[in-house]
């Protein structure tokens, strides 16, 4: 009588979805957001105050919307280390267009329009000539903020008009800012492309297997492209809003943002290899890293030990999720 192998086990029901919900990555980011909150409104007397909490936002809200589109990209298997660059320059074209005496209208079409370039501009060098896009990016980075400062020098452009001051100061309702209101519309609308359309599926297709989703009919190239667009345009698009904050345009504005955004991908739970990742935990992570540097800021924190806590917090969360789906793995095997 020859020994047979012993069949799979197939248990027969899923796992239930509320140990599920508890034991996932996002709610460990809620409890650590509610943390960091206690502790900050402990830490210091102003936190709590209405206004210092809108405050808040103005720390994460521009990252946070190249992150959304960051992550995307990620999730696909490339990276865009060029975005903090984009702004850069798209806010030095604006502020070009300043002097020659553009409006409001136009100086936020030329803001959407240079992000949207650059970002095509990485797109077809990574996806048409097929060089690795961190390769790509870090030269895209030197590029485009090599021309910013080859426009401006040490100068700085200022004279924007009052109505353009709106988007990066303005207030919707009360406390909350335009920047907060378009961040939560982005956040829903990325969401439910990446978690509710066909468009989503491939993405996260061709970051787990880019071969096998070529031979399965999808179109590789021309999504990354796409991804590639969406950071720039995102770029773009906070380059309006940090240009319209500051009132002002200096080459080296934006400079280490790039650094904050991967943060906030990945501690939001995307794989930094690629394949995995949620809106919902960039959301978080970027209300999160808002809160951590508010917190620092209203402590008088300097500004070098922020970018070292930035730094130290990027190399552990890159850990921290492959040592948390393997406790999961256990917990559930």
């Amino acid at each position: 009588m020859t020994d047979t192998p012993a069949p799979h086990h197939i248990p027969d029901r899923l796992d239930n979805p509320f140990t599920a919900a508890v034991f996932s990555w996002e709610a460990l980011l809620v409890a650590v957001a509610v943390a960091i909150f206690a502790v900050n409104s402990f830490a210091s007397p102003y936190f709590l105050d209405a206004w210092s909490l809108s405050d808040l936002t103005f720390n994460f809200t521009e990252k946070a919307l190249i992150a959304l589109a960051m992550a995307l990209l990620i999730i696909s298997g490339e990276i865009d280390l060029s975005v903090a660059a984009i702004i850069a320059l798209a806010s030095t074209m604006m502020g070009m267009a300043v002097q020659a005496g553009a409006g409001t209208p136009v100086l936020v079409a030329i803001g959407i329009v240079v992000g949207l370039g650059c970002g095509a501009f990485n797109g077809v060098l990574v996806t048409r000539l097929g060089l690795p896009s961190i390769v790509v990016t870090i030269g895209t980075m030197s590029l485009f903020r090599g021309i910013a400062f080859i426009i401006l020098g040490d100068q700085a452009y200022k004279g924007y008009p009052a109505s353009f001051a709106f988007f990066g100061q303005g207030y919707v309702w009360w406390v909350v800012s335009f920047e907060l209101t378009l961040f939560l519309i982005a956040a829903v609308v990325y969401w439910f492309l990446l978690h509710r359309t066909s468009f989503g599926r491939r993405v996260f297709a061709i970051g787990n297997n880019p071969v096998a989703a070529q031979f399965s009919g999808v179109r590789v190239g021309r999504i990354k492209f796409i991804l590639f667009c969406l950071t720039g345009l995102m770029a773009g698009i906070a380059s309006v809003l940090i240009t319209s904050r500051l009132g002002s345009t200096r080459p080296s504005i934006a400079q280490g943002y790039e650094l904050e955004v991967i943060t906030m991908v990945v501690l939001g739970g995307v794989s930094i290899l690629g394949g995995a990742g949620s809106i919902l935990g960039v959301v978080l992570a970027a209300f999160i890293m808002g809160l951590v540097t508010f917190g620092l800021g209203l402590l008088n924190v300097p500004g070098i030990v922020m970018s070292i806590f930035i730094g130290l917090l990027l190399i552990i969360v890159i850990a921290l999720p492959i040592l948390w789906r393997r406790v999961r793995r256990e917990r559930f095997a």
